[in-house]
């Protein structure tokens, strides 16, 4: 029998978890659930073992990571267990169908399922947010001081990416735990409902991020209906960078890919909703072949070959492909080699 892995911020009301902000618990259920209980909750450090271990025993030939990866993603509002649970096996699948190798765990925080909470979700969002630092990326930390080398990445989808920039913003506050020397590999946003601004390079809250990772990679989508909404509901608001892309200004670290011109190309299958401008990533190839090579982190941001360099940046292309011949470039051996050593 195979298992997926979770990390749960929602509250427990008896024998299920609610939409409701609660102390995390870690997550492991019968790999094909549609959903999860309390009775799936395990001890955080037997969690934390068993994840790693499924990272370390799918080595990727292609990743810098000494050892193996893990991505941690961050859904956004309006998702209940059920969708978070299937939203995350159908980006295991697409990445793992491009070449990516590795583990991918949710953060499930408390979003209802009914697009009016959304900001009732959002006050949930910050509230859940240091609970990612203080309690989930401690497992993390504890394991990179007893010298653990699996690479961990993030990403956050729409109000995820809130999540995700909070969380490290809340951490800085936390002495305890950004004295402490983790880090964190690549964060990828997509959808991503956080301001233009807030990612310029002179924006004090997304600066605690950026001292921690090695890179941030923004997909932008202009086609993103969503988030035009959500921007003509809050008159006043900055763009979003999920539909505008990153400022000109934006932290070296950042880069931004447009996938606007490959959004425009895709025909929504049986089933698609008014969400699908939104979240079209999960289930599509082109989009999780340029993940999985970003979060590998052998190729420079401006050579994947998925990505075209144009006038106004990189765009993602149709035509691509992973590098033939990489898997024996020795980049395994090469980040074994150059790990420094205690």
């Amino acid at each position: 029998m195979t298992f997926d892995y979770l990390i749960c911020a929602r509250k427990r009301a008896g024998t299920a978890f609610i939409a409701e902000p609660g102390p995390l618990q870690f997550i492991k259920v019968a790999s094909g659930a549609a959903t999860y209980t309390p009775a799936e909750v395990i001890p955080p450090k037997q969690w934390a073992a068993e994840v790693q271990g499924l990272a370390d025993g799918d080595e990727n030939p292609n990743s810098i990571s000494p050892s193996g990866d893990v991505l941690i993603f961050v859904h956004g509002f309006n998702n209940d267990i059920a969708s978070v649970i299937a939203r995350t096996g159908e980006l295991r699948t697409t990445l793992k169908s491009q070449g990516w190798h590795g583990t991918v765990v949710a953060f499930d925080w408390p979003s209802g399922n009914n697009v009016l909470n959304y900001v009732e979700d959002r006050m949930d969002a910050t509230g859940v947010a240091g609970q990612l630092v203080g309690s989930g990326l401690k497992l993390l930390m504890a394991g990179q001081k007893a010298g653990c080398v699996t690479n961990v990445h993030l990403l956050g989808h729409s109000t995820g990416a809130y999540v995700i920039l909070e969380a490290f913003a809340q951490a800085q506050k936390d002495g305890t735990s950004f004295s402490s020397p983790w880090r964190i590999g690549q964060v990828a946003l997509i959808a991503g409902d956080v301001s233009v601004d807030s990612l310029r390079a002179s924006a004090s809250w997304s600066q605690p991020m950026f001292q921690r990772i090695n890179r941030l990679t923004n997909y932008s989508n202009g086609h993103d209906a969503v988030l035009a909404v959500s921007n003509a509901k809050r008159v006043g608001v900055s763009p979003r960078v999920g539909r505008k892309g990153l400022p000109a200004d934006a932290d070296a670290k950042a880069v931004n890919v447009d996938c606007t011109a490959h959004f425009g190309t895709l025909k929504p299958g049986a089933g698609a909703d008014f969400a699908y401008t939104h979240s079209w990533h999960f289930r599509d190839p082109r989009f999780c072949l340029d993940l999985a090579l970003t979060l590998e982190g052998a190729i420079d941001r401006a050579a994947i070959p998925t990505r075209t360099l144009g006038a106004h940046g990189l765009w993602l292309n149709e035509d691509g492909t992973r590098p033939a011949h990489q898997a024996d470039w020795g980049i395994k051996e090469a980040a074994r080699y150059l790990q420094p050593r205690a």
